[in-house]
């Protein structure tokens, strides 16, 4: 049995056609999410050293937070079951779980290496890198699950 992707009239079944439950949905009008959107995830991919380099950043990052909210309910609300979906997805985490894991074992990479991240400079850097991969890893989980649903 191959999963359907068609919306289908309420109630409306094939002959021999079983009722699964679950309802089709008409994925044709579903548009991704600008790659705007994901700089706001970027740079609370960078927070952490954002905040090492400038102790007030957190009030920055609270006010970026804070708009990020406000885009997502306003300007991008029809796309809000495609943001809901995307942080549900198990990639999605995995991918979540890898930054943190990238963060943590560059700081103890270099630290052992005897070149601890300790200046503005280097976790300006540090923080540049974490925000262009995390908006880099979201672009392209939504990529491929829009090639896998074929909708790009």
């Amino acid at each position: 049995m191959g999963i359907s992707i068609r919306a289908r009239k309420a109630g409306e079944r094939r002959p021999g056609e079983r009722d699964t439950g679950t309802a089709d949905v008409d994925l044709s009008e579903v548009k991704p999410l600008p790659v705007w959107f994901f700089g706001f995830e970027g740079v609370m991919g960078a927070a952490y050293d954002l905040t090492k380099a400038w102790s007030d950043a957190w009030m920055v990052l609270v006010g970026i937070g804070l708009v990020n909210v406000v885009v997502g309910v306003t300007v991008l609300r029809r796309r809000m079951k495609l943001m809901r979906a995307m942080l549900k997805n198990s990639r999605t985490r995995g991918i979540a779980l890898g930054l943190i894991a990238l963060r943590v074992g560059l700081h103890l990479l270099l630290a052992v290496l005897g070149a601890p991240v300790t200046s503005v400079a280097g976790h300006l850097a540090v923080a540049v890198l974490m925000g262009v991969t995390t908006v880099t890893l979201l672009w392209f989980n939504q990529r491929v699950t829009f090639r896998a649903l074929r909708l790009a």
